[in-house]
This record gives structure tokens, C-alpha cells and sequence, in this order.
């Protein structure tokens, strides 16, 4: 399913909740054949439509109450007081578990015809089988063997429930010491994963394990007293009396320096003698066990298309072309004398574009979001409640992390979004990024697009928390177009940054099918990055170290942008003077993430109504449209 855990990033949902098989098969058995059709739906009558959306709403009710089980953490920003005391499962058993249930839900679903369904009802279906079916195939792949990526490792999750717990009564304050009690387990079932990973050779290349012991050792490192596991308790609400905040904080205490540092320091201990000397020395992912096959499953589970792996870098190519074209039309208007190798060397050494201090950076940061949000009802009919804030990412672990991601809020527990930003490395934070930035990661981009998804009324939670990467991630890259329509780029170097940042998703398409179909090198996929775009290169090398270890997740982002703008297209010669922009918006956000083949779908029934005769512009499409 693409739920996301709240607490972690986006897209290490499949890491965090455990969808792995048990053992070392990378192929589980097929799916039984569903069933026949019902006699009662032999028939399209009303009754017999009221049938199956009755049994639709069954199912996901059982859906939703399922992963409420398998995925605590969801469950309980979603106000599940019972999931507040548990992590997730991420063992053989629980995984072998979870496969009988998805063959189970998928067994159910399959005979409901999409024809004999309401509109709704058919998209609720569709979603959820696909969902269901989306696991499964990340089941077959046994993908726990790889719990941790360049940008995400198991080990971080104590850290991230520390960071985004607010506490508000007794009961969640001995929920939260349940979780931390229970982070050893977690992270013993993890290594244990790893380890299967080791026998069957389904591991990480070295260069990635090297950066997770990185943070695992800083992880490990960090004292008692400055643990972001204790950050919960520093706020304590004042219903919970002096005393036993003080039994809390000292029984807190106990458990992170008698039982997780501990496991941390076994994190770091296995990752060093045991993982480290077997991980591998090729990069791509088509040389794994199985590996072309899991590659060719990766790029469709992430772009949602059938697009191959060749026609994807041949669309990189493209566009890198393209977009260096209008690269070059903006060096022009700066006046500077010079080719682009010249220009990008001055971006990168100029002082004048990077920041004197970690403050000035987060500063810059906030000050940007706050010019935003204000542009927001010219763009957008529906806005959501969520607000969201600007953080920093954790010192122990922005080493290896990327120049910034969001971490989704949660309205059923008063918990905002969170655009969280990398303050190292000053002299490669460059200042005319910042707007393309916080457009993708804040405002209008993931926050909006994901609060908007959570707050939808009348909807089976499990669509509450999709994440279609190709959806989420090219709405991100298309909410940075939309910084020009508001004058957020006031300068030539803030157009060029803007640019430079989608050269960067561009070259994505290059590099990371040219790293695991074409088997390139790390410094074949580091050029296009170098030669096309502003980035530095300790970005560049962390991002590259990404893709490596996160096969075809930094596919979906060019792929879906290019669907979107396609569909705009589209939608503006459909309508010409009655294309309402923000009505447009509306559509393309209202569903929640969805596969692009099913947005297509339903930007055409919006373009239908929105021409429908009779209809002044807007008329057409309410909250209702599914």
C-alpha cells in the first residue's frame, strides 16, 4: 500500500512496515484465482450496484482496520489511542502474515466489477486493489533483506518519533515509553532482516552501507543527556502533576541509556563487521539476485507507467537538452561573459550566494515559506487547515541526508507538517535554491498536496494516506513551476536555480537507469549532474549515493511532473477561456495521490464537466467530483 508513516520520510514505507516474506525466496507463490463473480451481480440494477458498493465499503473498512494493525505509527496520527503504545512488526512471521492478508483483500476485490459501481465507488476500488497488488509485489522481492537506504535507515526511527512526539496527557506520555521500550526489538528485527539479506546476497553496495554506519556510529554517540529521544518529555502538559513528570522523565531516561544506546551501538557494531565486509562493489541494482526483474518492477511500482527502463533514459535525455536551452537563455540575461562550465564554477565559489551561518540559512528558509503562503488562493480554490513549520534537520544525522525533505503532520493529533532542512556543509547551501526548494517541499508543494489528501471527508482512510511516488513527487516538481506565476524568482539566479533544480530531476531519469540497466559507473552518473546543473557537488554526491540505493524512486519525479503539465495542456485547449486554473488545481489535488493513469482519468471527467453546456466556467467540478 502507499501509506506513509508519518514519522519517517516519504517512501520508506515499505522499509518501516515490514513487507518481506519470511525466508529467502525472492518469489512467492501466485495469487489464487479469484472466485466467480457473485450470481448478484449478474445484473447492473440499482440493487445490485447497492450490493457491490456495500461490499466495497466492507472491505475497506476491514482494509483500514487491518493496517491500523500492521502500521501503528499512521494509526495512531490518525487519533488510534492503542496503536500510541506500539511499533511496527517487521518480522519473517508478521511479514508471511501480511502476504495471507493482501492475497486475501486482493481475493475479495477482484470480483467487484469497476462498471457496477458508482463513480466514487469504482476509484475507491481501483485504489485499493492497486494498492493491494503494489504490495504484493514488493513482497515477492523479500525487500526488507534491504532495511536502509543512503537517505533512510531503520536506525532512525527512534529519532524521528522523538522529533515529532507532542505529548498531551498521561496516557500518551506511557505510550511513548512503550514505543521507546520497545525500539531494541525493532532494531534487533531489522538487523535480523539485514542478515538474511547477507545469506542471499540482496544487499547494499558498499559505499551505501558505509554511509549508514556513518550515522549509525553518530547515532550510537550521542549522550544520554542530548538524546532526541527525551524531546517528548521536555514539555510535559501541566494536567500531569510535578511529580510524576519527574518519574516519567527518570523512567525515559532509564530506558534510552540502559536499552536503546545499547542497540544503537549494536546498529553500528553489526553494520561494521558484519555488513560492511560482505556488502557489495557493483551499483546496480539489475546485478542483485533477480535483479532485472526487481528493476523493471521498481520503475513501474515508482513512475505507475509501463514505461521501460531505455524509453525513461531516453526521455532524460530529452529533457536535459531542452532544459539547457533555457538554461542558457537565463546566463544571458545576467550579462555574464562566459560558457555555462564558467558560470556554474562562479555560482558555486561566488560567497555572495551562500549563507554565513546555520540561522542566517534556517532564517532564509522562513522567510521564503511565509512569502508563499499568501500567493496560495490565487492558485488554489481549496486550502488545507495543516499548517506546517520549517525545521532542521538533526546533526547526528544530516550528514547523509539530502538538502531537505517534509515530514507530514497529523490533524487528528495537532501535529504540524514539517519542511525539515540541511544546515551543513554552509559552502554548498547555495541561497538562490531556496525558493524552488521550499515551493517543492513546503508550499504549494508536499505539504499542500499531502495535509489536503489527510483532510478529505467521507473517505476510507486508507486513500487518506496514499503515496504514489510518481503522483507525490511530480506534483512537488510541478508546484516549482508555479514560484514564476507568483514572482517568487526575482532574480535571474533564482530563475537559473529553479532550472537547475529540474536538470536535476532530468539527469535522475539518466542516471539512475544508467547506473542499474546500463551498469554505469558512480562518476558516469555524477556527469550529467556536473556538466547540467548548479548543484554542488556534495550534493551531488549525495544524491547520486541515493538513487544508488534507492533503485528507481528518483524516476517518479520527472515522469510524473511531464503527465501533469501534459494534463494541463490538455485541459487548457479542451476549455481555452474556461480553464480555471485553481479549479484545475482543485481536480488534479482533490482524489488524493493516484496512479497517473487514473489522474488522467479523471482530469478528462473534469474537462467534461468543466465544457459541459449550460455551465458557466467552474460550475462543473465541486468537491464532490471523485
Amino acid at each position: 500500500m502507499r501509506r506513509a508513516l508519518a514519522t519517517l520520510s516519504l517512501g520508506a514505507l515499505a522499509l518501516a512496515v515490514g513487507t518481506a516474506v519470511a525466508g529467502a525466496m525472492p518469489t512467492p507463490p501466485p495469487p489464487p484465482a479469484p472466485p466467480p463473480a457473485p450470481a448478484a451481480h449478474g445484473t447492473t440494477g440499482p440493487a445490485h450496484a447497492a450490493a457491490g458498493s456495500a461490499t466495497l465499503r466492507a472491505i475497506a473498512a476491514d482494509f483500514d482496520a487491518w493496517e491500523a494493525q500492521v502500521d501503528p505509527i499512521t494509526a495512531s496520527d490518525e487519533g488510534d489511542a492503542e496503536a500510541l503504545f506500539r511499533l511496527p512488526d517487521v518480522s519473517p512471521a508478521a511479514a508471511d502474515a501480511r502476504r495471507t492478508a493482501l492475497f486475501e483483500f486482493q481475493r475479495r476485490l477482484l470480483p467487484l466489477k469497476t462498471a457496477r459501481l458508482s463513480e466514487t465507488d469504482s476509484l475507491n476500488r481501483d485504489l485499493l486493489l492497486r494498492a493491494v497488488e503494489d504490495d504484493l509485489q514488493d513482497a515477492a522481492f523479500d525487500a526488507d533483506r534491504m532495511p536502509f537506504t543512503a537517505y533512510w535507515s531503520f536506525s532512525s526511527l527512534g529519532e524521528s518519533l522523538g522529533r515529532r512526539t507532542v505529548l498531551h496527557s498521561r496516557l500518551e506520555a506511557d505510550a511513548y515509553l512503550a514505543r521507546l521500550t520497545g525500539l531494541p526489538a525493532y532494531y534487533d528485527q531489522q538487523i535480523a532482516n539485514a542478515r538474511r539479506g547477507l545469506v542471499t546476497g540482496f544487499v547494499q553496495p558498499k559505499l551505501v552501507a558505509e554511509v549508514a554506519l556513518r550515522t549509525a556510529r553518530k547515532q550510537a554517540a550521542v549522550t544520554v543527556e542530548d538524546s532526541p529521544l527525551l524531546l517528548p518529555l521536555a514539555h510535559l502538559p501541566d494536567t500531569i502533576a510535578p511529580e510524576v513528570q519527574a518519574d516519567l522523565r527518570a523512567r525515559a531516561t532509564a530506558i534510552v541509556r540502559n536499552q536503546v544506546l545499547p542497540a544503537q551501538k549494536r546498529i553500528a557494531a553489526f553494520l561494521e563487521t558484519e555488513y560492511l565486509p560482505r556488502a557489495r562493489t557493483s551499483l546496480a541494482a539489475r546485478d542483485l539476485p533477480d535483479g532485472e526483474r526487481y528493476y523493471i518492477a521498481e520503475v513501474r511500482r515508482h513512475t505507475t507507467t509501463s514505461l521501460t527502463p531505455d524509453e525513461i533514459h531516453q526521455i532524460g535525455l530529452d529533457e536535459v537538452r531542452r532544459i539547457r536551452g533555457e538554461m542558457d537563455k537565463v546566463i544571458a540575461e545576467t550579462g555574464f561573459k562566459g560558457d555555462f562550465a564558467a558560470f556554474v564554477a562562479n555560482l558555486r565559489t561566488d560567497p555572495r550566494f551562500y549563507p554565513h551561518s546555520r540561522q542566517e540559512l534556517l532564517d532564509r528558509y522562513r522567510v521564503v515559506a511565509k512569502t508563499i503562503d499568501p500567493e496560495l488562493p490565487r492558485l488554489f480554490g481549496h486550502l488545507p487547515r495543516l499548517t506546517y513549520g520549517v525545521q532542521p534537520i538533526p546533526e547526528a544525522t544530516e550528514e547523509g541526508q539530502t538538502t531537505a525533505y517534509y515530514e507530514e503532520g497529523s490533524p487528528a493529533r495537532g501535529i504540524a507538517g514539517a519542511f525539515t532542512v540541511n544546515l551543513s556543509h554552509l559552502d554548498q547551501r547555495p541561497l538562490y535554491e531556496i525558493p524552488t526548494l521550499t515551493l517543492h517541499e513546503a508550499v504549494p508543494g508536499h505539504h499542500l498536496q499531502i495535509a489536503l489528501a489527510q483532510e478529505q471527508a467521507d473517505t476510507p482512510t486508507f486513500r487518506k494516506h496514499m503515496q504514489f511516488t510518481a503522483f507525490v513527487e511530480g506534483w512537488g516538481l510541478y508546484a516549482e513551476q508555479l514560484g514564476g506565476e507568483i514572482g517568487l524568482y526575482a532574480t535571474p539566479y533564482e530563475r537559473f536555480g529553479q532550472l537547475s533544480y529540474e536538470m536535476w530531476r532530468a539527469c535522475r531519469l539518466v542516471a539512475d537507469t544508467g547506473l542499474h540497466w546500463k551498469r554505469w559507473t558512480r562518476d558516469q552518473a555524477r556527469a550529467c549532474f556536473l556538466e547540467n546543473t548548479a548543484l554542488s557537488e556534495h550534493n551531488i554526491d549525495t544524491e547520486v549515493d541515493r538513487y544508488i540505493s534507492w533503485p528507481g524512486q528518483a524516476l517518479a519525479y520527472k515522469i510524473g511532473e511531464l503527465r501533469i503539465m501534459a494534463l494541463r495542456r490538455k485541459a487548457e485547449a479542451a476549455l481555452g477561456p474556461r480553464f480555471d486554473e485553481r479549479r484545475f488545481h482543485d481536480a488534479v489535488l482533490g482524489a488524493g495521490a493516484l496512479p497517473l493513469d487514473m489522474l488522467e482519468t479523471r482530469i478528462n471527467a473534469f474537462i467534461r464537466r468543466e465544457a459541459a453546456p449550460g455551465q458557466t466556467p467552474g460550475q462543473a467540478h465541486g468537491p464532490g467530483l471523485p
